[in-house]
């Protein structure tokens, strides 16, 4: 065992780069269910995003238009769970469940001309000066843009649901659709752009796992990535700050636990392997406890009638 294999800067660094999928699918997931919508799907969202990304990746030599790709793939794929719950007034968690099935099942499909196959390579930003900055150079200022793009969208998200008027009524329709439809708020057109958005996060983290985390397509690589990103917001309680918190958790004890396996730590690696989701689990039940948080019409299915 030779735990100062372990450069402490180096897992720092990797802890934002691995992340990142898990927050940009999150913070989606955020957005939607603060709309009153529970969305299950996103699982299947993410793996379709990251066939999608890596196919056109491939085809263009554009890892930027992968990512593009991606973001649609999940949208579009989302816009059929909001065709269930919005139009059809389906179950929300049923159709969740089916959403995420049919998106294994279909990646599975597209995929299977591009097992072995690499993807073109995503640049790191190059920044000047900060980049140099000893220890927090190489940490905060060394990856590539996407990881930038999804902490911005945490900035964003947050700055939107707490001071804009979009964000009142989002957080409106969540707590109450009824009363927000008699407001003269369209309801089923807030949840649907929120899905959509949710979506195309979700898509976007699928496919940063494909181009950048593992650079490869691989049946079911999503490996309970949207499950992950489902218990995180539950664990921040709906809030965009917490999620990101959640987010630096789960990375930090995925990378650390591969730190672990190469410093040949004698604990069993399935063990280790399993330690991410096992502290996940412990955290969520510790912070679920306390359920007034969720939006109050979660989950409920909304006709305009009532």
């Amino acid at each position: 065992m030779d735990l100062g294999s372990i450069n402490p800067i180096l897992l720092l660094a990797s802890i934002m780069a691995a992340s990142t999928p898990i927050l940009l699918a999150a913070i989606g997931e955020l957005v939607v269910e603060r709309a009153g919508v529970l969305n299950l799907g996103v699982e299947g969202m993410m793996i379709t995003g990251a066939i999608c990304g890596f196919a056109v990746a491939v085809g263009t030599g554009s890892p930027a238009t992968g990512f593009v790709a991606g973001a649609a793939g999940g949208a579009v794929l989302s816009l059929l769970f909001a065709l269930l719950t919005q139009v059809a007034l389906a179950n929300h968690v049923a159709s969740g469940l089916a959403l995420t099935l049919f998106g294994l099942g279909l990646s599975a499909l597209l995929g299977q001309g591009y097992v072995g196959v690499k993807p073109p390579p995503t640049a790191r930003l190059d920044i000047p000066v900060l980049g140099d900055i000893p220890v927090l150079g190489p940490i905060l200022f060394s990856h590539d843009l996407m990881v930038y793009v999804a902490l911005a969208l945490v900035a964003v998200v947050w700055a939107m649901l707490k001071y804009s008027r979009a964000g009142l009524i989002l957080r409106a329709v969540g707590e109450n659709h009824d009363a927000a439809h008699a407001l003269g708020y369209k309801v089923v057109r807030v949840r649907v752009l929120a899905i959509a958005f949710g979506g195309a996060c979700a898509g976007l983290g699928g496919a940063y796992l494909s181009l950048v985390r593992v650079p490869q397509w691989t049946e079911g690589m999503t490996a309970g990535a949207g499950w992950i990103a489902l218990a995180l917001v539950v664990f921040a309680s709906w809030k965009a700050g917490r999620v990101l918190l959640g987010a630096w958790l789960f990375g930090g004890v995925s990378v650390l636990q591969l730190n672990l396996q190469a410093a040949g730590v004698a604990i069993p690696v399935e063990y280790l392997s399993m330690s991410p989701y096992l502290i996940t689990i412990v955290v969520l039940v510790i912070m679920s406890a306390d359920k007034s948080r969720a939006p109050a019409s979660l989950g409920r299915i909304f006709h305009a009638s009532q």
